[in-house]
């Protein structure tokens, strides 16, 4: 997207949209009375009455009749009172905003950043909210209809009014933008179908995601999984005509390999739950079951495009979990890449079955703390909702430094406990060091916690994604279907480690 030269003067607006801010006390925005004049008297009026609306995420949108104006359109975002105006409250309007632009098929926007701006929100901040909101607002899911001839229509070009430095705000928004749309990339991941993207095509699309960003990049096949004794990752995929796929990138920011976050995605890219059949409902959209995975190819396409100064190896194991005569089953003993081994008591656990090696691995490739990410259990949802990510964490401080992040991002966390009793029901089997299902209770504690078994004393944290990873229904940020959950929340983290460094 183009970003232009801010603009001073409303008579020199030339674009398809001009965006503005309105609230209850609108008067006190500075250039209100200028924008009023030039585009007409009414516009107070209709504010006062209402027909312009201001309460908070209300889009008002109206043609411009101003002969001396260059802008078609106007779209009113509302901000509610002002002074209580939130930036998660104002990152939703621009979503809303999204949207309706993408309605609209405008390709030429502009923003009057200055009639967002609070004693708390600068324009900087503005632009950074906007771009994050309306590129995500205005994602569409692909699809595969023949009937469709319908052009769609992208934004490619934005101009700012605003009495800010132009550098900052452009800068504002060029993050938002990036880290907008490598959320975007992980929906469409997550939307796609499973016959579509099988575990070779998700790491044909991480080898070009690493050629585009200069990432290192190693791609293991069932050949190699085998002779390094991946049992785990290899037990889930027997069933499979597909080949599993271990997917490593790295992003190397200083010139020692010392001090690497890692972030480990579970990459199912679809699950039947093995001979533990799901039901016929409960099956259907399981070609999201690879959203842990999306988010680290989101959080890698962030950190390719920003460059923090921050060692960051992103690791996926991917596979697909089917039925045939070669598929694993319950009462079946597998040794995992650590060496420990496990009791299958449920076939449709096997996203923690290939995280154990995959975690694992990305020890082995030298990373010294750890996040996986998952849509690991139902019953994370069932504990927590459909808008909440479950936790589980090893390191209160490494914990408490990521919820700053997730705070940021309003990409709600909650931690759960993983206590010693946990841990003994894990480990209690007959026949192996561990068991992979010890029972429906406390199921996304003890989905997590087995992952946890192959982490040690490495600081870490568990991330089940399974409620927030895919939309039921559409919402203020984008439609029905995958989210790219965690991919903002895992670069602004990173961001934030790479600046504590530098201080």
């Amino acid at each position: 997207m183009q970003i232009t030269q801010e603009i001073k003067s409303f008579a020199t607006v030339d674009s398809d949209v001009l965006i503005v801010g309105v609230s209850k006390n609108q008067e006190n925005v500075e250039k209100w009375a200028e924008f009023v004049q030039f585009f007409g008297e009414p516009m107070e009026e209709w504010v006062k009455s209402g027909d312009i609306q201001t309460d908070t995420k209300s889009i008002t949108k109206i043609p411009v009749f101003t002969k001396e104006a260059k802008v078609k359109r106007l779209l009113f975002i509302g901000l509610g009172n002002r002074k209580s105006l939130s930036k998660e409250t104002l990152r939703a309007g621009f979503g809303l905003a999204g949207k309706a632009l993408h309605k609209m098929k405008a390709s030429k926007i502009s923003l009057w950043a200055d009639s967002f701006t609070t004693d708390e929100i600068l324009p900087e901040e503005v632009s950074n909210l906007a771009a994050e909101g309306i590129v995500m607002g205005s994602y569409t899911v692909e699809n595969y209809k023949t009937t469709s001839n319908e052009q769609d229509i992208t934004i490619e070009q934005i101009s700012f009014i605003t009495d800010a430095e132009p550098e900052k705000v452009f800068a504002g928004y060029h993050k938002g933008e990036v880290y907008a749309a490598a959320v975007n990339e992980a929906r469409t991941l997550i939307n796609r179908p499973g016959n579509l993207l099988t575990s070779t095509k998700l790491a044909d699309y991480a080898v070009e995601l690493a050629k585009e960003y200069n990432l290192e990049v190693e791609i293991l096949d069932k050949a190699q999984l085998e002779e390094l004794g991946m049992g785990a990752i290899l037990a889930v995929n027997k069933g499979s005509k597909e080949e599993p796929r271990m997917i490593t990138l790295k992003y190397q920011a200083t010139e020692q390999w010392e001090d690497v976050i890692g972030l480990v995605g579970k990459g199912v890219t679809f699950d039947t739950g093995g001979y533990s059949l799901k039901t016929k409902t409960g099956i259907v959209g399981m070609k999201g079951d690879m959203g842990g995975a999306a988010a680290v190819l989101g959080a890698m396409r962030i950190v390719g495009e920003m460059r923090p100064n921050k060692n960051v190896i992103g690791v996926i194991g991917s596979t697909d979990n089917m039925i045939s005569g070669e598929a694993f089953k319950p009462d079946d003993v597998i040794t995992t890449f650590s060496g420990k081994t496990v009791e299958i008591l449920n076939t449709d656990a096997e996203g923690r079955l290939v995280l154990a090696d995959a975690v694992a691995y990305a020890k082995q490739q030298g990373a010294n703390t750890l996040i996986d990410l998952a849509t690991l259990t139902g019953g994370v949802i069932t504990a927590l909702g459909y808008d909440k990510t479950g936790a589980l964490t090893n390191d209160e401080a490494f914990y408490r430094s990521f919820v700053e992040a997730a705070n940021k991002t309003d990409e709600f966390v909650w931690q759960l406990p993983l206590t010693e009793n946990d841990k003994k029901r894990i480990r209690k089997s007959d026949v192996a060091d561990l068991n992979n299902s010890p029972g429906g209770d406390g199921h996304m504690i003890f989905g997590g916690g087995f992952i946890g078994e192959f982490v040690g004393d490495t600081p870490w944290i568990h991330l089940d994604i399974a409620g927030t990873s895919d939309a039921m229904s559409a919402y203020d940020f984008g439609p029905k279907g995958g989210t790219g959950v965690m991919v903002r929340t895992l670069a602004t983290f990173i961001d934030q480690l790479a600046n504590s460094t530098e201080e």
